[in-house]
């Protein structure tokens, strides 16, 4: 169900690789994937930002829970 954008026209004019772009998963595991890159860049400058605290962002990019979100 996330894995595809969603819209009344999609099925007359998106093909499969673009629905997929523009999904629900991709749009936000995309998000997690530039905090992971922030986090790392803020650690490399100093901040307090441990290699496990990274490595839990990354573990759960594409964990979304969807429902929780839709509230």
């Amino acid at each position: 169900m996330f894995e595809y954008y969603q819209n009344p026209l999609i099925e007359r004019y998106s093909s499969e690789e673009m629905l997929k772009i523009f999904s629900p998963i991709n749009k936000f595991s995309n998000w997690r994937k530039l905090w992971i890159a922030l986090a790392e860049c803020e650690k490399a400058l100093g901040l307090d930002i441990s290699d496990d605290q990274i490595n839990e962002m990354k573990n759960h990019v594409y964990d979304i829970d969807f429902e929780r979100a839709a509230k």
